[in-house]
C-alpha cells in the first residue's frame, strides 16, 4: 500500500503521536506500507516552526531529515503535472497550496493519503485513511 503523509501526521507521528487516529497509526505502522512525503511538507513545517506554532526542539531542518531517515519515508517532489492538477482538482476545494499540492500529489501517484485535517477529510476526490 502507498501512503502520503499529510504535515500534520508527519508532526504528530513525530512530536505528539498520541493526536493519531488508531486508523492513521495502523497504516504508517504496517510493515508493507510504502510511505511517501510531499517535499512541500518541509516547507509547511518551516513555516509552522517559524510562527510558533509548532516547537521541535531544535532546528525544523535536521528534524524533518532524521523522521524521513529513521522511519524510511520518501519524499516526493512537486513536479508541473501535480502543480498543474493542485489547480484542475475536481469540485471544491479550499484555496491552501500546500493542501492542494498534497492532495494533488496523492491523486496522482495512486497514493492514499493520511490526514486528520479536517479541510482535507470531506474531499471526496482522494483516498484518505483517518
Amino acid at each position: 500500500m502507498k501512503l502520503l503523509l499529510d504535515t500534520c501526521v508527519v508532526l504528530w507521528a513525530g512530536v505528539a503521536p498520541e493526536q493519531l487516529s488508531r486508523a492513521a497509526r495502523a497504516a504508517i505502522t504496517d510493515p508493507g506500507a510504502e510511505i511517501h512525503v510531499a517535499t512541500i511538507t518541509a516547507a509547511e513545517i518551516a513555516c509552522a516552526v517559524a510562527r510558533g506554532r509548532v516547537a521541535l526542539g531544535g532546528h525544523w531542518k535536521p528534524w524533518l531529515r532524521r523522521a524521513l531517515a529513521i522511519n524510511g519515508w520518501t519524499t516526493v517532489p512537486a513536479t508541473p503535472e501535480i502543480v498543474e492538477e493542485a489547480y484542475s482538482l475536481p469540485d471544491s476545494f479550499h484555496a491552501d497550496l500546500a493542501d492542494r499540492i498534497i492532495v494533488a500529489t496523492a491523486r496522482l501517484q495512486g497514493m492514499r493519503l493520511v490526514t486528520g485535517d479536517e479541510a482535507i477529510l470531506g474531499y471526496p476526490h482522494v483516498d484518505i485513511i483517518w
